[in-house]
């Protein structure tokens, strides 16, 4: 069973039951429907046109969910509009669903949640630690959202803000994260630049570019975490990177300054320095000062500490990062610890010498690792120090 081929036509057989008149829960449901079905029934009897089966097996499950409810006879005219079996149209519906999704009756965040769920496959733990909540709150958040659309006709597309942010999420999660799909989201954002002219898609795209540029790396042979700071930088796709940093320049020319042409600006300062020692990081603290300006995220708050801290030295960083408390950096006032802040902090003692401390927050940073190949590296880290002693 070929699982990547599932998951690639999902989005665009969801977007086909929309645009027919389904509701977007119940179209949901009858892909899911469709797709375990398909789990069952393709490894004996593999189908020729694996989209047109989707797309006639779901549509058939929604029909028949739609017989079951109390406006059966009104949704039974539906019958006539079945596909017909053959080949289904080879359009991708992906970024017409994303934009579906993230519809005017959803607050941006709920499009964005319920978005990332239905369409982009990430779980719902995975969306929580994008927004740093606890994942109860996001399950509730995404079912609060399944209920607002349902039954809703989707004919009102959302904005632009949403979607960008939608994609910026799933290139995150895909880039270091356990799933890939950043190579899917910079495809989807080449195709909403080619179709909006708009400096904060572009900014996106170039920001996308140049960290997709360093992915190869990223991890060792053996699959651990290489840091920014020792990547081998000859392995880096010198292509992507003059293509971002185009993008970025014409974007930035414009004068209509955005979140993601400041990332994207910051990115291309590091892809810029032959060595991580010439590294302008006292720019780089210049554009983070801006970033906070359009967007005062705790995140952004995090990665300026480290960049003080190379700028200005290790006392300075910390201070900045004093800032910001681990218990409470959400907004939300949950409690929920942002990520990193220890593996910072841990960074910032040890550059100043205190390895004790140090060793004691990598542990700490270790434990609360989003994924494994951090987890790794940082134990590797905090069992370096603790050798010392």
């Amino acid at each position: 069973m070929n699982e990547a081929l599932l998951r690639s036509l999902t989005p665009s057989v969801l977007g086909i039951l929309v645009r027919r008149g389904a509701d977007f829960a119940a179209a949901e449901d009858a892909v899911q429907d469709a797709l375990v079905e398909a789990v069952r029934v393709w490894p004996a009897e593999p189908p020729k046109d694996p989209k047109g089966w989707l797309v006639t097996v779901a549509w058939r499950r929604f029909l028949d969910q739609t017989r079951a409810d109390t406006a059966r006879r009104r949704r039974e005219d539906r019958v006539d509009e079945e596909p017909a079996p053959g080949p289904a149209p080879a359009v991708d519906d992906t970024l017409q669903l994303y934009f579906l999704c993230a519809h005017p009756s959803l607050t941006p965040s709920s499009a964005v949640a319920l978005t990332l769920r239905a369409v982009g496959g990430l779980t719902t733990r995975q969306i929580a630690q994008a927004y740093l909540v606890p994942e109860a709150t996001m399950a509730q958040r995404i079912s609060r959202a399944k209920r607002t659309v349902s039954g809703v006709r989707f004919d009102q597309p959302g904005d632009v803000a949403t979607v960008l942010r939608v994609l910026y999420l799933v290139f995150n999660e895909g880039y270091s994260g356990d799933v890939d799909l950043s190579a899917e989201a910079i495809r989807l954002t080449r195709q909403l630049a080619a179709a909006i002219d708009h400096p904060e898609v572009a900014g996106l795209l170039a920001l996308m570019l140049l960290h997709h540029a360093r992915r190869a790396a990223r991890t060792a042979p053996d699959g651990s975490l290489v840091p920014l700071a020792e990547q081998d930088r000859g392995r880096w796709d010198t292509r992507s990177i003059a293509e971002g940093v185009g993008i970025l320049q014409a974007a930035l020319a414009r004068d209509g300054l955005g979140e993601f042409q400041a990332q994207a600006a910051i990115a291309a300062l590091h892809t810029d320095a032959p060595t991580a020692e010439e590294t302008d990081w006292v720019q780089i603290v210049e554009w983070y000062d801006e970033l906070l300006r359009l967007t005062d995220s705790p995140v952004v708050r995090l990665n300026r500490a480290v960049a003080v801290g190379e700028a200005d030295g290790p006392r300075a960083g910390l201070a900045a990062l004093a800032a910001l408390d681990d218990s409470s950096a959400n907004a939300s006032g949950k409690g929920y610890a942002l990520p990193r802040h220890a593996a910072v902090a841990a960074y910032l003692h040890e550059r100043d010498g205190d390895s004790a401390t140090a060793a004691r927050l990598y542990a700490e940073a270790a434990r609360k690792a989003p994924n494994l190949a951090e987890r790794d590296y940082l134990t590797r880290q905090a069992a370096r120090l603790n050798a010392r002693r």
